[in-house]
């Protein structure tokens, strides 16, 4: 015979959820998605009215689905924000071109303004160039590093007071293995926050921190919603892709295993004689930095030096090498802050705001 949801007990029920294993119906998995997104919103009290929010949209599932949801509760629970999507194009043949029509294509759909920034523009480098250079090994690195800037500058441009972003239960999970496998504590004391905030920089959240991937992908399949659903053509050497692998196998083992190691990563502290590194800006460019150059900085240097493992491993050893960059190397614009600043350096930023 079969099941009722347990939330109503009038539908029958079609979905058992991954994270609860409770059996629902449609209309109910909806509610309890939306509503669990809305309460972790409440409780870190992410928002205030009035605020100008930039969805970091990708095209994929979760950036898609986060819009949609955004829009949907903002208008349900009157959070009165001003929305924005904010795409980075990395510059990826065969991958980013296609994502980002999808993107556009959720522009009309959710009615929302969009801006588009390049790495061509902003590093003078795309990411099939560096692939070139670097290799499917490192190439990561570089993309991550140039992701979290050109989305600081597009929300700068922007003048938003904030950045969202899909970052899933599984991501941060993910995120905490890693940290843990390669002792990196300065990370792992952070990587569990819902935002964070570097000096001079817009605050970043995360209201997707206990949302797990296989409910997101449940919700835009059933919402029929448009999304890209392609890896991208460099990610499978991904350093990543192993805690994903262990963390798929743990859930397997145990469902609340995603969970239970993001609350781990909030109950971790540090001592208080360890010597942690100190947030400041990095001398060439502005940006947020805990030494006297960002990783940007480096890394950009060491591609436009033709030196690119320059960033990669030991950097002192490299740049001790190799000598002090040729006062002709190309480096990134200045980290805007003024309005006059912003105004004039809008030759970065494709596409048009609508």
């Amino acid at each position: 015979m079969p099941r009722t949801c347990v939330i109503c007990n009038k539908e029958r029920a079609s979905i058992k959820r991954p994270k609860t294993g409770q059996q629902v119906c449609r209309e109910c998995f909806y509610y309890v998605f939306e509503t669990e997104i809305h309460n972790t919103i409440a409780d870190n009290k992410l928002f205030s009215k009035g605020d100008k929010v930039a969805i970091a949209a990708s095209g994929g599932k979760d950036s898609t689905v986060l819009a949609y949801v955004m829009k949907l509760l903002n208008e349900r629970y009157q959070y009165g924000l001003n929305l924005f999507l904010l795409s980075i194009d990395e510059g990826i043949t065969g991958y980013r071109d296609d994502s980002l029509e999808t993107v556009k294509r959720n522009q009309q759909q959710y009615d929302l303004p969009l801006k588009i920034i390049s790495y061509s523009e902003l590093y003078g480098w795309s990411m099939d160039q560096i692939v070139k250079e670097v290799g499917l090994k490192n190439n990561c690195t570089f993309c991550g590093v140039f992701r979290r800037q050109a989305l600081d500058r597009g929300a700068v441009l922007l003048e938003v007071d904030h950045i969202i972003t899909g970052h899933n239960a599984d991501d941060i999970a993910e995120t905490v293995l890693m940290n843990i496998l390669r002792g990196d504590i300065a990370r792992l004391q952070r990587c569990t926050e819902i935002s964070t905030t570097g000096e001079g920089c817009i605050r970043r959240s995360k209201p997707f921190k206990y949302t797990y991937e296989k409910e997101i992908v449940m919700y835009a399949y059933f919402k029929k919603l448009d999304y890209f659903s392609t890896e991208c053509i460099y990610s499978p050497n991904a350093y990543r892709g192993h805690a994903r692998t262990f963390l798929k196998d743990l859930e397997v083992i145990r469902p609340s295993a995603i969970i239970d190691i993001i609350h781990s990563g909030e109950a971790f502290e540090v001592k208080r004689e360890v010597k942690l590194p100190v947030q400041g800006v990095c001398k060439r460019c502005g940006y947020m930095s805990s030494n006297e150059l960002c990783k940007a900085c480096v890394l950009l240097e060491g591609l436009n030096r033709g030196l690119p493992k320059l960033g990669i491993g030991k950097t002192n050893r490299m740049r001790k090498k190799h000598g002090d960059m040729p006062k002709n190397t190309a480096t990134i614009p200045q980290f805007l802050e003024s309005s006059d600043e912003k105004k004039s350096a809008t030759s970065i930023v494709e596409g048009t705001l609508q």
